[in-house]
């Protein structure tokens, strides 16, 4: 983690993850295009609600997918970044707050979502312009991904969809205990669900779309594979928490829902405690991934080229939590 990010939040000891993924991350030489393209794809399917919005949003993922997947070609980064500008403003548009405090609108826009990524014939009516950025998408991937690809993808859209509807049910009533006196919220569940709602998962089934090489069935079974994946998956979803804890405060944001809260539940500890407690946490899960990634590299073929890819991705975590999207 980068003096930057000590210096926001000095109270708060932040991971330091420089022996696992040092800076500065590479990043592709179609950044800028990415960011000009995410621009324009914005404007054709206007999922943002203001300028502003919008080039923040095509700046942190414009620049963020060059260093997620520094050597894909300029059609695949284009297509992996429009996915993630997808996601990122559904989830801004009605997850989280706006989807507890409606949640009946929430459900309608996932169903419209779920109709098209079962491949049904077109919903009744005019399409909003989620709905329509969803159909291009899903075009365009099923143009450059083999079949497999494209069903492990949409199966891992749908895992987003749930995990936006579950987080924002969550919200609703986060403190409130089931009929035996347990939280609904467990350690378990958050780090069953949290991939899912910070989106990695999904980008890691991307990355054989975008690089172009493909897993069999036997290599996703390895042990190594999975201990690569669950490691990368719980490292996004814990940094970009430590990340976004101080703005959401600041905000008057959500703040049960996260790692450090239920850290000071489970403990029984303060905020410096649980920013601690955490910490370790991702200095650890950072170290089996960077070990398993050195394990899986030493070969040739898809192998070798996931754990760059899982490499990466890690990385473009560690790098956009500095983003401005992230301040107070």
């Amino acid at each position: 983690m980068n003096d930057a990010t000590r210096t926001r939040a000095p109270a708060l000891p932040m991971p330091d993850l420089r022996d696992s993924f040092p800076g500065p991350f590479p990043a592709s030489p179609y950044a800028d295009d990415i960011e000009r393209h995410a621009t324009e794809w914005l404007r054709t399917f206007p999922l943002v609600g203001s300028a502003r919005k919008l080039g923040a949003l095509a700046n942190i993922t414009g620049q963020g997918m060059a260093r997620t997947f520094p050597t894909a070609d300029r059609d695949g980064l284009f297509l992996c970044a429009d996915l993630f500008l997808w996601l990122t403003a559904f989830d801004d548009a009605h997850g989280e707050a706006t989807g507890a405090d409606d949640p009946a609108r929430l459900v309608r826009a996932i169903g419209e979502c779920v109709h098209l990524l079962a491949g049904h014939d077109e919903p009744p009516g005019t399409p909003s312009a989620f709905g329509a950025a969803l159909r291009d998408l899903l075009t365009r991937f099923g143009e450059r991904a083999t079949p497999t690809q494209y069903l492990r993808l949409t199966a891992h859209l749908r895992d987003n969809l749930f995990g936006i509807l579950w987080e924002a049910h969550h919200l609703d009533g986060p403190d409130h205990a089931d009929i035996d006196g347990h939280h609904h919220v467990t350690m378990s569940d958050y780090r069953a669900m949290r991939p899912h709602t910070v989106f990695v998962r999904t980008l890691m089934a991307t990355a054989e779309v975008a690089l172009r090489y493909e897993l069999t069935e036997a290599d996703r079974s390895l042990e190594p594979v999975r201990e690569l994946q669950t490691a990368v998956a719980d490292l996004a979803g814990w940094i970009n928490d430590l990340a976004s804890y101080a703005k959401e405060t600041a905000h008057d944001g959500p703040t049960t829902l996260n790692l450090p809260s239920l850290l000071m539940r489970q403990h029984g500890c303060d905020l410096v405690e649980a920013y601690r407690l955490a910490s370790r946490m991702c200095e650890q899960q950072a170290a089996v991934a960077t070990g398993r990634i050195a394990e899986l590299a030493v070969g040739e073929g898809p192998l070798r080229d996931h754990a760059h890819a899982l490499k990466s991705i890690a990385s473009s975590y560690v790098w956009h939590i500095d983003h401005s999207r992230y301040q107070t």
